[in-house]
């Protein structure tokens, strides 16, 4: 197996990408590329390694580019414009099946676009979408969309639960992975046009998708362990991501402030020790690595902007289980079939139905 890893995306690239490519490589069993601009690559291993990739692992290597798509570049025109980009590269690379994943944590539109564009939509789904990985009361959490599409129809919140459910049964093994829709409350009622639309979706076709619905979920239940899937727009989805994450830093933050306050505070803490790191291991987001961005013919996995070397490390580590799962071929498989294909139709009727009352 060969995970691409574009070594320039992101706020700490890319001393981030190559410390993770390295703090990896010993835990995974493939070969990880970092692809980007070798020569500097080649001196910042050196200069915190002090010898070569190639000393460090033989399964660690660089695959040469010029150019970088920056955060603040427009999305579509730096994939049409810039062809020796370490973004554009790795897409071409893994389209051409000259890698098994893909791996990046630059310009987000840019890598949407991208996997849309050059590695193409599974057909017959709408909208591929980001699948992020939180921690739950004893369990892990998928909520998508948490970043890839603001604006959503019924029809992409139902194909989401259909995806996360079908990912999350394969590669995490729950037989029938509970999913909740985000709301403002657990009524039927409650919500947007497109929230009670879609809850009406859920309700009408779980059975015959295999997806077990449990109803509308408040984000005060999220991570009750009541709920193993939720479901929102790119948009909302994307705001409880960030506003999670925040809460995590300030609970860990604060936490640590209270048990080093002063020498009582600090012997105190002493006997509690092990129970401390355990729970800071739980409500931190970098133990769960990135997105996987299901809905594209070949595994992509979105890394946060802001990673650091933990971070890709766990990324890297994901990413292989990712293909070890085969999550694509499963999707692709279910999405291809005639079968399928005949209920997306009579969906989408349904949905204009709805729509026009």
């Amino acid at each position: 197996m060969k995970i691409l890893l574009d070594a320039m995306g992101g706020d700490n690239a890319p001393d981030a990408t190559i410390k993770g490519a390295v703090s990896a490589i010993n835990e995974v069993e493939a070969e990880v590329v970092l692809i980007g601009k070798e020569t500097v690559i080649n001196s910042k291993v050196k200069e915190f390694y002090g010898k070569s990739l190639k000393e460090i692992s033989p399964r660690l290597s660089i695959y040469n580019c010029n150019d970088t798509i920056e955060m603040e570049d427009i999305p579509t025109q730096a994939i049409k414009n810039k062809k020796d980009s370490s973004m554009v590269v790795g897409f071409n690379l893994l389209k051409e099946g000259k890698g098994d994943v893909f791996i990046s944590a630059g310009n987000s539109g840019a890598l949407l676009t991208g996997a849309t564009l050059i590695v193409g939509r599974i057909k017959g789904i709408d909208r591929p979408a980001l699948a992020g990985i939180l921690p739950s009361y004893h369990g892990k959490l998928v909520l998508m969309d948490c970043g890839a599409n603001t604006n959503c129809k019924p029809i992409n919140l139902l194909q989401f639960a259909q995806m996360s459910t079908i990912y999350m049964h394969n590669t995490l093994g729950i037989e029938a992975p509970r999913l909740g829709l985000l709301n403002i409350g657990t009524e039927e009622t409650k919500g947007n046009e497109l929230v009670r639309n879609s809850y009406q979706l859920l309700k009408k076709y779980s059975d015959e998708l295999n997806i077990n619905f449990i109803g509308n979920i408040e984000g005060r239940d999220a991570f009750s362990g009541n709920v193993d899937i939720i479901i929102a727009d790119g948009f909302t989805g994307n705001v409880f991501l960030k506003s999670v994450e925040g809460l995590g830093k300030f609970i860990k933050k604060s936490l640590k402030e209270s048990l080093m306050h002063n020498i009582w505070s600090k012997l105190g803490t002493l006997p509690a020790l092990p129970s401390i790191k355990r729970f800071s291991k739980i409500v931190d987001y970098k133990e769960y690595g990135g997105a996987l961005f299901l809905g594209v013919q070949k595994p992509v996995v979105k890394a946060h902007g802001s990673s650091d070397e933990k971070l890709f490390k766990f990324t890297i580590k994901q990413a292989e289980n990712f293909v070890k799962n085969k999550a694509v071929d499963q999707l692709t498989e279910i999405y291809e079939s005639d079968l399928n294909k005949e209920k997306m139709q009579e969906i989408k009727a349904f949905i204009q139905d709805l729509e026009s009352k």
